[in-house]
């Protein structure tokens, strides 16, 4: 089971999602239940709501990139580590995502921006999971996995 801890400083983002948390919770219920792949054990990471600001400074601090960005993931473990995780743990902090209101697309329509909300979250917890987009088959499975999840939300 996958548990996100939400966590959000910034008032703005209450403007284009009233409870940030509660909105993370029930996609959250409805991936669980569709994705049973960890059905005996338990995920957790926290997602951090943020901006321009914030996340400049993140990238700049642990990634020396002097730029803004849509969403930051820090996984705790690389994708062996977690799959040796994944075999002898039953609790797991997979690591920390940060995403960027000012990188979401689309405010004037509220569906739209969830939309692509859901996927800037979605795509941030798969990195999570270990997988990245730096090859072009690599970038194929991860938006497979993107679809994949997104599918299970609603």
């Amino acid at each position: 089971m996958i548990k996100i801890n939400t966590i959000s400083n910034n008032k703005r983002w209450s403007l284009y999602i009233r409870n940030p948390d509660n909105f993370i919770q029930k996609k959250i219920n409805n991936l669980n239940k569709k994705f049973n792949k960890f059905k005996k054990i338990e995920l957790f990471c926290t997602l951090y709501l943020s901006d321009d600001n914030e996340i400049k400074n993140l990238n700049k601090k642990f990634r020396k990139k002097d730029k803004t960005t849509d969403v930051l993931s820090f996984p705790f473990y690389d994708k062996k580590e977690l799959k040796l995780k994944l075999r002898t743990e039953k609790e797991i902090y997979l690591g920390d995502i940060i995403i960027n209101l000012n990188k979401i697309g689309n405010k004037k329509d509220k569906t739209s921006f969830k939309l692509e909300f859901n996927k800037t979250w979605i795509h941030g917890l798969l990195h999570l999971f270990g997988y990245d987009h730096i090859k072009n088959k690599d970038f194929k499975n991860m938006s497979k996995m993107e679809k994949k999840f997104l599918s299970y939300l609603d």
